[in-house]
């Protein structure tokens, strides 16, 4: 069966060369160039994957993002034309789980959106990993804290799955976004931050799992511990 992709783009000739491609590689491509049509469309025809222009003509792709992660917990790759680092970290915040930068060369953005539906996929190695006070069944994709299932969008399943395998062990910035992103490390690259911040909300009173090690990285404390 093809995977499906929205693609949210008001360039019409950027949105025609990325979804022939994108169509050339096996997937399945519906285009909108508006971002009023956006969350009914995902509710409807439900995507493996959305692409998701930031700056539409009708609407902001961060208002649309954080209206989608109100009930839908798929994968969104946005693209933006914006230079300031704090647009991207501020898109990633309202639940985006990666960014591309235009121009887009369409290689990369295959490589992206494989590297995303790669991870969102239920076909994994069967595995359940406890971590204290968490639980994560990784066949299942489903994460939880003390039994309460825990709201994660495919980013922060797969940051808190690879802490949890690695409890205790201090995992570096550059491995990590190595790791989600299939591609270099950019010592620019502040997403592993706010994915972790992320987490740490949602853990709510036990978000200290996840500590800081300053300069080295990221690790989530064994068994719960403090």
């Amino acid at each position: 069966m093809q995977e499906k992709i929205l693609l949210v783009e008001d360039d019409v000739p950027l949105a025609s060369l990325l979804s022939e491609y994108l169509a050339s590689r096996g997937y399945a491509v519906e285009v909108l160039h508006k971002g009023s049509e956006v969350k009914k469309t995902v509710f409807a025809r439900r995507p493996d994957l959305l692409i998701l222009d930031l700056m539409l003509p009708d609407m902001n792709g961060l208002d649309i993002c954080r209206s989608l992660r109100e009930g839908w917990r798929g994968p969104i790759l946005m693209l933006t034309a914006m230079k300031d680092d704090i647009d991207v970290v501020t898109g990633l915040e309202m639940g985006a789980d990666d960014y591309l930068g235009k121009p887009v060369a369409p290689r990369v953005l295959l490589a992206r959106v494989r590297a995303l539906l790669r991870r969102s996929s239920t076909d994994l190695e069967a595995e359940m990993i406890e971590a204290g006070p968490l639980s994560i069944n990784i066949p299942s994709r489903k994460a939880s804290l003390n039994g309460t299932l825990l709201e994660l969008t495919t980013t922060e399943f797969d940051l808190l799955a690879l802490l949890a395998r690695r409890a205790g062990r201090v995992q570096q910035r550059s491995v990590l976004v190595e790791e989600l992103r299939g591609i270099d490390f950019d010592s620019f690259d502040r997403s592993v931050d706010v994915l972790v911040s992320r987490l740490r909300r949602k853990l709510g009173e036990h978000g200290h799992l996840i500590k800081t090690v300053r300069g080295l990285g990221y690790l989530l404390s064994p068994q719960g511990s403090q």
